[in-house]
């Protein structure tokens, strides 16, 4: 697979030289022929001939041409001259329009993608698109883009260096060229429902594990794609409504929740640990006998049950027991302090 990535990119970039450099390899093995069969030259000689006829350096001919071989000889030049135009500028446009650095660079990010795993894609890089991608960089989560815009490739590649895979979302092979099936989890963020309804259909068909969100535009279409499945739809202009009214209601709330998230600041974080990547000595135990807040300073604000109900500010008798998700509170520090307690491994960071 990653050679017959490598042999596309690579035919891809160079199309117009092979292009150029295959018509030249005809028309000198059409001139050797010619001259063989209508002059009766030997193999060197025709050779000779084409060479010194394809450049027009003027060299003195083998012996004297017949009619038929002048008008041959005519007819060749002509081709020759203007295949040999087409291939000088092919190679000029090559190296003077900087396609050549494009393609080491895309070269370098294939090679970046054949090695990721365990990451996030993100299919339509535009405003809801590039946001995703800000979050997840900005939490240092691998991520891979699917963008079929031309325009917005070329920032891509430009500009950000983003691992990404220029062509339609809805379609297997792209999502296979993104490498779903080691694929953590998905967001499709396209302009159009339908679009992103396919995408659904796909991804769910080809990783049945995989987490996906979805943008949605219209009402009715939530329903829809989550029958699809989708886990989680999100309406971005419903959702930017209702927060914008917020602040007017509860300013200061929705502003430490800004905060809280990430969206103000990068040294507070709220993380949630399922209790499958808890450390066997943590699991079954209540609240107050793990001790979080007094091993590392953290605070555990809010526990999903096995029934996907949510406890806001959990007693401290509550048992974290199985199915169960609790979301910690607390600066970068007192995080990173937790994980080193309450794990044996980097488990959280996955």
């Amino acid at each position: 697979m990653g050679y017959l990535t490598h042999t596309l990119l690579n035919f891809k970039y160079f199309r117009k030289v092979y292009i150029a450099l295959l018509l030249l390899l005809t028309i000198i093995l059409i001139g050797i022929t010619g001259f063989i069969i209508i002059e009766g030259y030997t193999l060197g000689e025709a050779f000779y001939m084409t060479v010194i006829t394809v450049s027009t350096v003027g060299f003195n001919e083998v012996r004297p041409l017949s009619d038929v071989g002048r008008i041959f000889t005519a007819f060749l030049i002509i081709f020759s001259f203007s295949t040999f135009v087409f291939a000088v500028t092919s190679i000029s446009n090559y190296i003077l329009n900087g396609e050549y650095k494009i393609y080491f660079r895309d070269l370098r990010i294939n090679k970046k993608m054949s090695k990721v795993s365990n990451h996030t894609i993100i299919c339509g890089y535009g405003r809801n698109g590039k946001q995703a991608a800000t979050e997840l960089k900005s939490h240092h989560r691998a991520y891979v883009v699917i963008e079929e815009d031309k325009e917005l490739s070329n920032e891509l590649r430009e500009e950000h260096e983003i691992p990404f895979v220029q062509g339609d979302a809805t379609l297997e092979k792209t999502l296979e060229r993104a490498g779903i099936m080691a694929a953590k989890a998905l967001i499709t963020t396209l302009p159009k429902d339908a679009d992103n309804l396919f995408v659904v259909l796909t991804a769910r068909e080809m990783n049945p594990n995989l987490l996906i969100i979805s943008r949605a535009s219209k009402e009715n279409t939530d329903k829809k794609l989550k029958r699809a499945g989708a886990d989680n739809v999100i309406m971005p202009d419903k959702i930017g409504g209702a927060h914008m009214a917020s602040l007017v209601i509860k300013p200061d709330v929705i502003e430490f929740m800004d905060y809280v998230m990430g969206q103000g600041t990068s040294s507070v974080n709220l993380e949630e640990i399922s209790f499958e990547n808890l450390p066997h000595e943590f699991k079954n135990r209540s609240i107050k006998e793990l001790g979080i807040e007094d091993k590392s300073g953290a605070n555990i604000v809010g526990l999903r049950t096995k029934e996907g109900e949510y406890l806001i500010n959990p007693a401290p008798e509550t048992e974290v027991t199985e199915h169960t998700k609790i979301f910690v509170l607390g600066t970068l520090d007192q995080i990173e302090a937790f994980r080193s307690v309450a794990t044996q491994q980097d488990l959280l960071k996955k």
